[in-house]
């Protein structure tokens, strides 16, 4: 799977949370949505057609002139590439040395840590 820019990564929020959709729905999501001023139509066209062309997490249906866009890789998907990706970058592949990592930065309590066992002991 690609890894996307910063950019790509969210358009593919936007997308994941209103497909299908057309170039104008993310325009005006961003909008109305996440209060930021309107970009061109061109910067977002061309960056949905290298998600779609390029990178394939999109498909699309054309009606006439317009393309209606859907994700072909679901956010899930993608979330456990990265986690995967960040885990092989930075801790060596070792999720116990992740999980140590956020404990001793604070970033996980001891109550979420306690939840995190759980879940894995059921599974």
């Amino acid at each position: 799977m690609n890894k996307l820019t910063k950019a790509e990564e969210e358009i593919m929020q936007i997308i994941w949370e209103i497909a299908p959709c057309t170039v104008s729905d993310i325009r005006n999501y961003m909008v109305e949505e996440m209060g930021l001023e309107k970009p061109p139509h061109s910067t977002v066209s061309t960056m949905v057609r290298i998600l779609d062309d390029k990178k394939d997490f999109l498909k699309h249906t054309a009606y006439g002139r317009t393309f209606v866009y859907e994700p072909k890789v679901t956010k899930d998907e993608y979330s456990r590439q990265s986690v995967r990706t960040l885990v092989q970058d930075y801790f060596g592949g070792s999720m116990n040395r992740l999980v140590s990592f956020l404990v001793q930065e604070e970033d996980l309590s001891l109550r979420e840590l306690n939840d995190l066992m759980g879940k894995l002991e059921e599974e």
